[in-house]
């Protein structure tokens, strides 16, 4: 009778063990698999590197935590031409491959490039989304404790949204039902919403021609999660150009997210719209997180570099050039560069390096003349704000190589976020300025 009570209660506390397990468990526990996408060589939803799928909307379904997606070279709508990808579970991402998957150079011979189209009733959610805050489950494991990246895709969202007379000078934040268009979609290039004790990576990526209200590029990190985003290229966006977001609300000191941001450049981010008096910072902060932000090149913001909400930053070997209001925004306090140091109240003291210079800018001609010859609606007095260098009209033509004059269009209404080409946009991320924003990534294989 004894040892029949013993086995019971070894079989029991067995049992409450594995429970216990399976409601703990991490994403580890799966070592997930490869899947391989190609535009040009693609079919079905095998996703094998001998059967590579068509793209990778077409197998979202199938992804499970922890897959890895490597995206050969061409252009990617989306299933269906919907112009968005959403997953919701962690899963890593790599693109830039040839059509063998035998190497990768993904901002120059073999770019992935995820667009889509303005047709009406299309998507305008975020152009790759993964989101697994929600604890969704996949074969009985929790999203909690794994990793999440991106590396090395392009995401142009020109295609999709929609412009003032189909001229590309305007966007429209409204869609026409009666010529069967969209609004310009309202939502970031690269969208990450984590989980607890989730690492998440963006690297080697570009974003270009979103109209966010918040980030071209947005991480949002976790309870004792910590995001890393690096030698990214940003360009022609509103809202925020790089954002860091946080998605814990407590008070432990060691469970803040935390940010390692370093070695992008973020350029022309705009504000929302041409009278609005948010947006247009080349990175945000949320309050509640930390983050070293080092080696970035912030310029021509339309408010201005960094906007930081109240989090706990250390500065180091950042440029600024260009900013219209402010280089740093401390809630409601704005600086120059020259007096954040002084100034801050939440900067960490070792900040350092931090300069503003002109710099010149390679994008290409027709845009450069676009850009700088536009006007500005102004409320009165709306922003008013620190001097910050080199925003004159005449300094902005010389960024671009252009000829000191400026005539214009009427307002900044007729022209509000230029659509800019890959190919006239890549070249100006393709090198830093003295060691201060992005590199063009050559990589091997993965």
């Amino acid at each position: 009778m004894k040892n029949q009570l013993l086995l019971s209660i070894m079989a029991l506390f067995v049992c409450v063990n594995l429970g216990y397990a399976q409601t703990t468990s991490t994403n580890f526990a799966n070592q997930g698999r490869d899947w391989f996408i190609s535009k040009n060589t693609g079919s079905g939803q095998m996703g094998t590197k001998e059967q590579p799928a068509k793209d990778m909307g077409n197998i979202i379904h199938h992804l499970k935590p922890n897959d890895r997606i490597h995206i050969a070279e061409g252009v990617y709508l989306s299933k269906g031409s919907r112009g968005a990808d959403e997953i919701n579970v962690p899963v890593k991402i790599y693109g830039g491959y040839n059509t063998s998957f035998t190497e990768r150079d993904p901002w120059d011979k073999h770019k992935t490039i995820l667009t889509g189209t303005n047709e009406y009733m299309k998507s305008t959610n975020p152009r790759l989304y993964i989101r697994t805050d929600q604890q969704r489950e996949s074969n009985g494991q929790k999203s909690t404790g794994s990793e999440i990246v991106i590396d090395g895709v392009i995401i142009d969202n020109g295609p999709r949204n929609r412009y003032h007379e189909n001229k590309g000078l305007a966007i429209r934040r409204k869609g026409s039902p009666t010529e069967q268009k969209n609004p310009s979609p309202e939502s970031g290039g690269i969208v990450i919403v984590g989980s607890k004790y989730t690492n998440i990576t963006v690297q080697n990526c570009v974003v270009m021609n979103t109209a966010p209200t918040q980030g071209a590029i947005s991480l949002q990190v976790f309870e004792g999660g910590k995001g890393l985003i690096q030698n990214n290229f940003s360009i022609n966006n509103t809202g925020y150009g790089i954002y860091a977001k946080t998605g814990y609300m407590g008070t432990d000191p060691s469970k803040l997210p935390s940010f390692q941001i370093k070695n992008n450049t973020v350029l022309f981010t705009w504000k929302h719209d041409a009278i609005a008096s948010y947006g247009g910072d080349a990175m945000a902060f949320d309050q509640n997180l930390v983050a070293t932000v080092q080696n970035n090149a912030l310029a021509y913001g339309h408010m201005g570099g960094i906007y930081s909400k109240g989090a706990k930053l250390t500065l180091i070997n950042n440029l600024f050039a260009g900013n219209s209001k402010y280089d740093y925004k401390e809630v409601n306090d704005k600086m120059a560069v020259a007096d954040m140091v002084d100034e801050a109240m939440h900067l960490d003291p070792s900040s350092t390096g931090n300069k503003g210079m002109l710099i010149k800018i390679p994008v290409a001609k027709r845009w450069a003349e676009i850009y700088a010859d536009r006007k500005e609606i102004s409320r009165a007095d709306v922003d008013a704000a620190v001097t910050v260098p080199n925003t004159g009209a005449n300094q902005l033509r010389s960024i671009f190589g252009l000829n000191v004059q400026g005539t214009g269009v009427a307002m900044d209404a007729e022209i509000f976020l230029p659509l800019i080409t890959v190919e006239e946009a890549l070249p100006a991320g393709l090198y830093p300025w003295e060691g201060m924003g992005c590199n063009i990534p050559k990589q091997a294989a993965k």
